[in-house]
């Protein structure tokens, strides 16, 4: 069956920047009836936020006013792939990044998202 799985986290220092990958395995996309793609993250001892998501064809993309402006998503259907570039990064953008999936087109809340990944790891040093 599908999953999601993610990459690239890991530790950088403040004003750095990384690239994290969503890829889904074992089916595409479209198996799992999704028209909204996007990453939610939770930083140690807060809730989970949602950061930002795509729509299906990549035209449009949304963002939490938290990360607009440096955060950017962009997907890549033929390879089953999303990604969410992160650039200026702070110790606040530090948490578990979780790539999500979901059949609203514009979802936004947790219970919107029914397909999740595992998560990764993003720590921002002061």
């Amino acid at each position: 069956q599908v999953q999601l799985v993610e990459s690239g986290g890991g530790l950088v220092q403040t004003g750095g920047s990384l690239r994290l990958a969503c890829a889904a395995t074992g089916g595409t996309f479209s198996t799992i009836n999704t028209n909204a793609m996007g990453w939610f993250r939770q930083a140690p001892g807060k809730e989970r936020e949602f950061v930002g998501r795509i729509s299906g064809s990549g035209a449009i993309t949304y963002y939490a006013d938290s990360v607009k402006g440096r955060f950017t998503i962009s997907r890549d259907n033929a390879k089953n792939t999303v990604y969410l570039q992160m650039n200026s990064l702070t110790p606040e953008d530090t948490g578990v990044y979780y790539c999500v999936a979901s059949p609203l087109y514009g979802a936004s809340r947790l219970n919107e998202y029914p397909y999740w990944g595992q998560g990764t790891q993003v720590t921002v040093a002061s």
